[in-house]
């Protein structure tokens, strides 16, 4: 039944890979190009796209959202503490554990606001939704490696959104598997940590 499961996750991750491929060739059709890493547009798509930006109107926007300004914006101040926070944590955590920390740009990618047909507002609520969709996804690797590494047993019941990791986890009430395996969990950590180091030359 375990190879089963782990055949199953890497036809998951093979899709995801197809997916990611897929949206891939559909930027391209709009005329994305990567450069260094960084999104870049021709001269002329950057000027049909500025053909598409909308002014800034105050005045037409609804008032409950005029309202809510406030309340959204000032969740920047938690979202920060919290990449602050989780950021400190892995350093000494995962230092110490010997596993491998989780790169903070692979998960807060700021690049929207880029976009010539967005105007400026737009281009602030997307470096917000960047940033705070980002360190959320930051966070919740930091604790699934976490689980991984401490309690890496499903749920009796069903958990909506879990982490990649999950679905590799131990039963809920394999006792026996825990005390043969959760070492391995942890030894799983530590060779991801020494492949990721000898691919960068460490």
């Amino acid at each position: 039944m375990a190879d089963s499961i782990e055949t199953m996750i890497d036809r998951l991750r093979a899709l995801e890979e197809q997916l990611e491929a897929a949206f891939a060739a559909g930027a391209a059709t709009h005329g994305l190009e990567l450069k260094s890493g960084k999104p870049r547009f021709g001269p002329e798509v950057r000027a049909s796209q500025r053909g598409h930006k909308r002014p800034i109107d105050v005045f037409r926007t609804p008032w409950p959202t005029l309202l809510t300004l406030p309340l959204i914006y000032g969740m920047v101040i938690p979202m920060a503490l919290m990449d602050l926070a989780v950021s400190i944590y892995q350093l000494g955590c995962f230092t110490a554990w010997g596993i491998e920390r989780v790169r903070r740009r692979d998960y807060v990618v700021i690049d929207r606001h880029r976009l010539s047909y967005l105007n400026p507002v737009q281009k602030l609520n997307c470096v917000y939704c960047g940033y705070g969709n980002g360190v959320i996804a930051y966070a919740r690797e930091i604790t699934a490696r976490t689980e991984q590494y401490w309690c890496p047993i499903k749920h009796a019941l069903k958990v909506k959104g879990s982490h990649e990791r999950y679905a590799a986890f131990l039963d809920y009430g394999d006792a026996e598997g825990f005390v043969k395996s959760s070492a391995a969990y942890r030894e799983r950590l530590k060779k991801a940590k020494a492949r990721a180091e000898a691919a960068r030359g460490d």
